[in-house]
C-alpha cells in the first residue's frame, strides 16, 4: 500500500490550496481516511477525516474553511483548503485506516502560508 500527497506550496493568507492523496494498493472506498498535519514545533494533529459511508468530520481549527472528500474510481482522497492562514503552515499527511492495529501514511506535502 502506497499514499501519495501532493497539492502543497506556498500560499498567500486568505488564499486556497487543494491536496491531493493518490492511494495504491488498497481500494479506498470501504475505508476511513484522514488529514492529519504537522505545525513547527508541534505535535502531529488531525484535521479532517471520511468515512466510508461519505460522511466528514473536522478539527474546529479547520471547521468551515477545509473540505474533505474522495474519488473512489480514482482512488484518491482530498483536502480542500480555503481561507488559509499563516497558523495552517505544516506539513500534511493523508492517513488510511485497514483496521484498528494497522494503518498507513503518505509521505506528506508542505504547505505554507505566509504573505
Amino acid at each position: 500500500v502506497q499514499l501519495q500527497a501532493s497539492g502543497g506550496g506556498l500560499v498567500q493568507p486568505g488564499g486556497t490550496l487543494r491536496l491531493s492523496c493518490a492511494v495504491t494498493g488498497r481500494r479506498i472506498s470501504t475505508k476511513f481516511m484522514g488529514w492529519y498535519r504537522q505545525r513547527p514545533g508541534k505535535e502531529r494533529e488531525w484535521v479532517a477525516r471520511i468515512i466510508p459511508n461519505g460522511s466528514t468530520d473536522y478539527a474546529d481549527s479547520v471547521k468551515g474553511r477545509f473540505t474533505v472528500s474522495r474519488d473512489n474510481a480514482k482512488n484518491t482522497l482530498y483536502l480542500q483548503m480555503n481561507s488559509l492562514k499563516p497558523d495552517d503552515t505544516a506539513i500534511y499527511y493523508c492517513n488510511l485506516v485497514i483496521s484498528h492495529n494497522l494503518d498507513y501514511w503518505g509521505k506528506g506535502t508542505q504547505v505554507t502560508v505566509s504573505s
